[in-house]
């Protein structure tokens, strides 16, 4: 479903207006803009998310709904989150859904907390500190200032795209302790915090769209086809069912050249090599939840 999200406007016009910056030396860190009313202009619309969802659970998982959360607020400019849960703790008989599903509530819970700054950073980690099932997952997160700053902090392999006028400007970079284990976030000591996360601050702009998803999507869906569908498909609801629809269908090819089979050939883990000898290799997509948001950048 598309949630069209709306901020209200900060009067255009105010009598002062008072700005600091702290790298300026102390004499003329804080100064008093005077001027009429009517000289202020904005310098820009206010902007903020038009979103669409879509999520498809591993076929194994559908009982309970996959293992992968999210969540979307309307908070300023708009805030914009996915946490996938590290299936290979069922194998301590530990639900992998619990930890990603409680990290992303409380980080739903605690986006307006005035301690959080609207900083990506501050609240991934509140958001983990507060977060007491046991497990770990990966998260990515994404703020928008309304006056177009795009903030994102990323600790694992969910990741993020940035399309404007049917080119991908901008992407994430999945963070790995080595091929299939990305950093994340965990209930025990030893794992990652938000001081480990990746951050970028992007500019976008009026028509811009961010596609945001877990490994699911990014494992099995191609650049190329990203682009293509989103720029097909103006609705966002749309165009995150259908990347949502292609990454399972290709998850479930076992001929199809996905992303996950090109790199981990690349990293050296292929078919053994009595296969190799027949003229065989390691193809197909990777079975996994796949959680998908699309996201264009509206004025408010």
């Amino acid at each position: 479903m598309a949630i069209p999200m709306t901020r209200m406007m900060v009067p255009q016009a105010r009598p002062s207006l008072r700005l600091s910056h702290t790298n300026l030396p102390n004499s003329t860190r804080n100064f008093l803009c005077l001027c009429a009313p009517s000289e202020i202009q904005p310098l820009r619309p206010e902007l903020s998310l038009s979103v669409g969802t879509h999520a498809i659970p591993h076929p194994d998982k559908v009982e309970k709904g996959g293992e992968d959360a999210f969540f979307v607020s309307s908070y300023r400019g708009g805030v914009m989150a996915v946490a996938d849960g590290v299936s290979g703790w069922a194998e301590q008989d530990v639900d992998p859904s619990l930890f990603s599903k409680e990290l992303m509530a409380n980080a739903s819970r605690l986006v307006d907390d005035e301690d959080v700054r609207y900083d990506p950073g501050f609240l991934i980690d509140k958001a983990h500190t507060a977060t007491t099932s046991r497990g770990s997952a990966t998260i990515i997160l994404a703020m928008l200032e309304e006056v177009g700053i795009l903030k994102i902090g990323n600790v694992g392999d969910c990741g993020l795209k940035l399309l404007r006028e049917g080119q991908i400007i901008f992407a994430t970079t999945p963070q790995e302790h080595y091929f299939d284990c990305p950093y994340q976030l965990s209930s025990e000591g030893s794992a990652q915090t938000y001081l480990d996360a990746s951050f970028s601050i992007v500019e976008v702009q009026k028509g811009d769209v961010i596609v945001m998803g877990s490994d699911g999507l990014f494992d099995n869906v191609f650049d190329h086809e990203i682009v293509s569908i989103v720029t097909k498909h103006a609705d966002v609801a749309e165009s995150s069912r259908l990347l949502a629809e292609v990454a399972s269908s290709h998850s479930r090819d076992t001929e199809f050249e996905s992303p996950y089979a090109l790199e981990a050939r690349a990293k050296g883990f292929d078919v053994p090599l009595w296969k190799k000898a027949l003229g065989k290799k390691l193809t197909g997509g990777k079975l996994d939840d796949v959680t998908v948001i699309v996201a264009k950048v509206v004025s408010s």
